[in-house]
């Protein structure tokens, strides 16, 4: 089990750092607002549908699902909200993130509801938001619903390679509804590429405080993969 540290980033919330792998769960520039920005301004915010249905690889600290409950309550927005997480945080880290003192929100007690609910199984965090933390593996899981948004979260591609490839992104765009969108941090080029074969327009955007771009990708319908992406 790799150590965990609470840091507090330069808006004044908290990420984790695991000095094992000098990474970060958040920017140090900012937790709250790279998320904000990565997530609910470039993702939700830019879809539609409603209810909407979400995928998000990396539950982490519960930070991207908090903001969008937050969301989903202040819009009166219904959404069904699936995380996937291989290595769940543990309560001791849980209890002291500062995210409901950060967050101007009425209801601060969703933030810990978020994380007692039970794994692996779908609770009504409120009657707008829908919750499943799903306990697995990227690579290994087979997903039975279709999502309309997709929050790729996962660590950088220099420390979860695997997890960045063509083969993932195809898996992902098979587990997509008509339309659907995927946003991430990262604008690599390896990235890009892999998203491109998997069936996906990319967009490059201009990303939060102390990154350069991040990626809007658009599934392209009836991508057929044998033949070659131009």
């Amino acid at each position: 089990m790799l150590k965990r540290e609470i840091k507090i980033t330069e808006d004044g919330s908290h990420t984790i750092y695991i000095p094992e792998l000098n990474e970060h769960y958040h920017s140090t520039h900012g937790a709250i607002q790279e998320a904000i920005h990565v997530y609910i301004s470039t993702g939700l915010h830019f879809s539609e549908k409603n209810p909407i249905r979400i995928l998000e690889i990396g539950f982490g600290t519960g930070l991207n699902a908090y903001l969008t409950l937050v969301e989903a309550e202040n819009n009166k927005r219904s959404i069904v909200y699936h995380s996937l997480e291989r290595y769940p945080v543990d309560e001791e880290h849980l209890t002291v993130l500062n995210y409901p003192e950060q967050i101007d929100f009425g209801n601060k007690e969703l933030f810990r509801k978020l994380h007692q609910v039970d794994w692996n199984k779908t609770s009504e965090i409120s009657a707008n938001f829908e919750l499943k933390k799903i306990n697995g593996d990227l690579k290994t899981i087979d997903f039975k619903d279709k999502y309309d948004l997709i929050y790729f979260d996962a660590f950088a591609p220099d420390i979860q390679p695997d997890l960045w490839t063509e083969e993932i992104f195809k898996k992902l765009y098979g587990c997509t509804n008509s339309n659907a969108i995927l946003v991430t941090y990262c604008s690599k080029g390896i990235v890009k590429r892999a998203l491109r074969a998997s069936g996906f327009e990319i967009k490059r955007l201009a990303g939060p405080p102390g990154k350069h771009h991040i990626l809007r990708a658009t599934r392209i319908e009836n991508f057929d993969y044998k033949e070659p992406f131009e």
